[in-house]
């Protein structure tokens, strides 16, 4: 039997225990999960891609099995450049699975092999997005709980250049 290998991209500006609890929940599924960093232009991230990936070494277990990379253009290419036959993406609330499903819907019209696989995140994640953990940062908000150790001081160093 083949290694069953998929692909969790995101931007992960930056990783949150959300995004670790799906990535866990994915390692049960599949034999090797990559961690796609999303290089998008249109946006600018508070961390760097390099940061990002930085983090996200940092923030998981070496030896379970998970590769991290980036790559830019679309998703369906890089899942099938890394050998992937699914693209994992986490669900928090009901409203995330609108937008996810119409990207469902192109990949799989872009390629019908790689499939796409929902995790929805523990209740005590709901709430998390990597948006609102910026934001709750910059006004003197308690995040630790909600990010990685590592990530918590990336936001500390950055925020104190400001």
């Amino acid at each position: 039997m083949s290694e069953r290998i998929a692909l969790y991209p995101g931007s992960f500006d930056p990783i949150t225990r959300g995004h670790l609890d799906i990535l866990q929940r994915a390692c049960l599924i599949f034999d090797r999960v990559f961690i796609g960093v999303l290089q998008n232009p249109s946006k600018t991230p508070l961390f760097t891609t390099e940061e990002r990936v930085d983090l996200i070494r940092q923030s998981i277990d070496a030896d379970a099995g998970v590769d991290v990379g980036t790559f830019d253009g679309l998703t369906v290419d890089y899942a099938q450049t890394v050998g992937a036959v699914a693209i994992v993406r986490g669900l928090r609330v009901t409203s995330d699975f609108e937008n996810e499903f119409q990207m469902t819907l192109m990949n799989r019209r872009l390629n019908p092999d790689i499939h796409t696989v929902f995790l929805m995140t523990s209740f005590s994640n709901v709430f998390i997005s990597s948006s609102i953990i910026k934001e709750v940062f910059r006004l003197g908000g308690r995040i630790d709980d909600a990010v990685p150790p590592a990530c918590a001081e990336a936001l500390r160093r950055k925020f104190a250049k400001d």
